[in-house]
Parts: structure tokens; sequence; C-alpha cells
């Protein structure tokens, strides 16, 4: 099994109605040997010391195990989940407000399910504060049919089922500068330091939005 990142704690003078988030990547796949969501959290594990209290995870490339894991970690009854994946090609941060049941053969991710949930979160308010940071972003609509998409509908369809107060997100990162030379391309990227700064502002704007 890969080294997760530590979680990160929150601060002892923290009060007791911390904000728990959990915020999840994925691991490696097809020809990237690395991940810009997994970088982008270890990278984040590296230098944030605020009051939220932060679980991470790292996901594998796979529904079945994807749906496994997902469904334990819901059952700890976060405030929030935030998922992460790569967008090869993208060159900005994009905030995902749309989760679909469906795969890429055009089945569904689940029967007897709704066919989409459609995000309650302030992603207005989370753009403005990363555009206002200098950060390039936007609100999309789609989050594909691969497992980005099935990460974002399965957690806010398991938080739906379980009764629990999660609120799910997805955020879909650029490639790392580095990930687009070791592909000897020319995709857009964004440096991993930009992107866990994204990530930290959008965790602190749920908080705040929820507070």
């Amino acid at each position: 099994m890969p080294q997760l990142p530590s979680p990160i704690r929150h601060l002892p003078w923290a009060t007791a109605t911390v904000t728990r988030i959990l915020i999840t990547a994925f691991e490696p796949y097809e020809r990237w040997k690395e991940n810009s969501s997994w970088l982008a959290l270890v990278d984040l594990t590296s230098w944030y010391d605020g009051a939220l209290e932060i679980s991470t995870r790292r996901y594998p490339v796979d529904l079945p195990k994807l749906r496994e894991l997902l469904e334990a970690d819901l059952a700890r009854d976060y405030d929030f989940a935030i998922h992460l994946g790569q967008s090869p090609g993208s060159a900005v941060i994009k905030l995902e407000s749309v989760g679909l049941n469906l795969r890429t053969n055009g089945e569904p991710l689940l029967v007897d399910a709704p066919t989409a949930y459609r995000s309650t979160l302030d992603l207005e308010g989370c753009l403005q504060r990363l555009t206002g940071a200098g950060i390039p972003a936007q609100i999309s609509h789609h989050a594909g049919t691969y497992l980005c998409n099935a990460a974002l509908f399965l957690s806010q369809h398991y938080g739906e089922m379980m009764g629990r107060r999660t609120q799910s997100l997805f955020i879909h990162l650029p490639l790392t500068p580095g990930q687009v030379a070791a592909d000897e391309s020319a995709l857009a990227s964004m440096s991993t330091p930009m992107q866990s700064a994204a990530i930290a502002l959008v965790a602190q704007h749920l908080a705040q939005s929820d507070s």
C-alpha cells in the first residue's frame, strides 16, 4: 500500500465544533507516472497548519475498490468531502457541480439511484476566492464519466443514503509542469504549490460558509 500523508490535526486551541474535512486524491494511471491530485495533497500536508481537521486518502483507479473505500470513509461523517483528480489538458482548476449516475459504457453506476446530484455548495464563492487569489479556475458542469465523476456521484449518494451531514465536492486539477515535461507534450500545466493553495482556499471557504 502507498504511504499516505498523515491526517492534519486541528490546532490545540480549536473548539469542539472544528470542521472535519476528508480530502482524497487518486493514484497514477495509464501513461501518467504521477497524479497531480496526489502531488497537490502531499504538498498541502507539508505546510497547512490551520484550524480545519483534515483527513487524507489516496484512492486506487479501480471502481469496485473506490466504492468500498469511499463508503467506509463517509461512515466517519465528515462535514465535507473534497475529492481531487487530474484533468490532462486543462489550464484551470475546475469545480465540478454535477455528479452523474453514469459509467463510460453508458450503464449507471448504481441501479435505482438518482440520475444525477447537483452540488448545493457555494461554488461561486469558492471560485471568487480562487480567482481573487490569482488562481485560474472555473465552475464545470460535467465531470466526465470516468472515476472522477464516480467519486463525486457516489460520495453524494452515500452521504444522502446514510443520512450523513457530509457535503461533497470534486475538484479537477491541471497537470504539473513536471508531468508535462516527462510526457514531452505541450499540455497546459499548473504548479503544485498553486494547486495545494487552491485546495486550502476552497476548504477554508466551505468551512466559513457552513459556520
